[in-house]
């Protein structure tokens, strides 16, 4: 372990421990961006380990699930049964320790092993604790959060498929995912906080209220609208061309989102008249219109490939984009530079992972540890506990005694 007390480096979160009690997706998505940062997380696993180490196929070629690859980089592994009464104690050790604790189980589930926000702050009243549920912790706490449920119940689903078919799921977790952005928000911002005045306080986020946030136009069409979204294939509500149309080969996605975008559009398509179209001229126009504007569009796609219109439409400044299979997406980002995949870890244990989105100019995200083996670092990680806990025991038993007793300064 290192000693957080230590100066800070180039990493903005060089020196904050986390014990991270979650499990699955958002909070170890979360505590994942947090390690790339710099911070310490100790990833605490019951004795099966997380449940992504078995949620296969894919699997690297040593038979490590991609699922768990994907979010558990530069951290530490423990494993700990609450129900044993040795590791329960090292665990709320550990959380005493800790300034930041996240976990994801079921609201209120963590009381009876002394690992809930307000046992923890009794020894701990400067910690961050951070809880995501699925639907919060008042009349949906017991309710279980998987995404697909959330998704559905949101109402991200009666958005998503064709017009006329069935409700679809979005291609990820996509509420796991932005409730791990948010928890990471909330962390940041309450470590902010504490900074500034010593407090700690207890951050929660759901799945649920990820959803309601993250659905923005579309819930905010109801809440201010009055106005229930539904599905409309892959058709925007609010602008038009704004969707995959067909060309020669195969079907590429226009999103002319402004007059001069549209103008531009249809010089490139030698329609020029089009744009003057009264029809046509305003974007609200041309989104009460689109099934007649549709046509005119296609009818000149259809002249040449996807990716010849690529470029020519990218030449003047006209959003578009094929749509590319997650492989060609990675090598369009390698294409473009962004550098997307990265190696954690070294030697026989590095690992291809995807990089850290966000690039800092003076603290670099690092990616110095491989996802661990399941207690991988339960040994290390006891050792440095003892050891805080014997220095902890060392500073109180100075601070009381006797001024008479304590050494006295050398006269110069």
């Amino acid at each position: 372990m290192s000693d957080p007390d230590t100066p800070p480096s180039a990493r903005p979160l060089e020196g904050v421990v986390i014990a991270d009690f979650s499990r699955v997706l958002a909070g170890p998505y979360a505590t994942m961006l947090m390690a790339d940062l710099g911070a310490e997380v100790i990833k605490v696993e019951g004795p099966g380990g997380d449940d992504t180490r078995s949620w296969v196929p894919p699997v690297r070629a040593d038979g490590v699930s991609t699922y768990y690859t994907a979010i558990n980089r530069n951290k530490k592994s423990i494993v700990l049964d609450f129900k044993n009464d040795d590791d329960r104690s090292t665990a709320q050790a550990l959380a005493r320790r800790a300034d930041v604790v996240i976990e994801n189980f079921k609201p209120g589930g963590l009381k009876r092993f002394g690992l809930d926000y307000g046992t923890v702050r009794e020894e701990n009243p400067a910690v961050i604790y951070c809880s995501i549920s699925g639907f919060g912790s008042a009349e949906g706490a017991s309710l279980p959060g998987y995404d697909l449920i959330v998704q559905a119940m949101s109402g991200l689903m009666s958005l998503t498929g064709d017009a006329n078919g069935s409700p679809y799921r979005a291609g990820i977790s996509v509420f796991d995912v932005m409730a791990g952005l948010h928890a990471t928000i909330g962390i940041l911002a309450a470590l902010r906080h504490r900074d500034a005045t010593g407090v700690g306080q207890h951050v929660e986020t759901s799945l649920m209220a990820s959803a309601m946030s993250g659905l923005v136009n579309q819930t905010t069409a109801y809440v201010a609208g009055g106005v229930v979204p539904h599905r409309m294939g892959n058709a925007h509500p609010s602008l038009f061309p704004y969707e995959p149309l067909p060309t020669a080969d195969d079907d590429l996605i226009v999103t002319a989102g402004n007059n001069a975008q549209f103008r531009k559009l249809c010089e490139v398509l030698e329609i020029p008249e089009v744009a003057d179209d009264p029809r046509f001229a305003e974007n609200g126009d041309r989104t009460a219109n689109r099934e007649e504007l549709r046509p005119l569009l296609v009818d000149r796609l259809k002249t040449n490939t996807a990716k010849h219109w690529f470029t020519k439409l990218n030449e003047v400044g006209v959003p578009n984009g094929p749509i590319n299979t997650i492989g060609q997406g990675v090598e369009y980002a390698k294409e473009l530079g962004l550098e997307p995949v990265a190696t954690a870890g070294t030697g026989d244990r590095a690992v291809p992972v995807v990089r850290h989105p966000i690039t800092f100019s003076a603290t670099p995200a690092r990616y110095d540890l491989a996802p661990p083996e399941l207690g991988e670092h339960s040994d290390q990680i006891r050792a440095w506990l003892s050891a805080q806990t014997g220095a902890a025991q060392t500073a109180h038993a100075n601070a009381t005694t006797p001024k008479s007793s304590a050494p006295q300064e050398e006269t110069r």
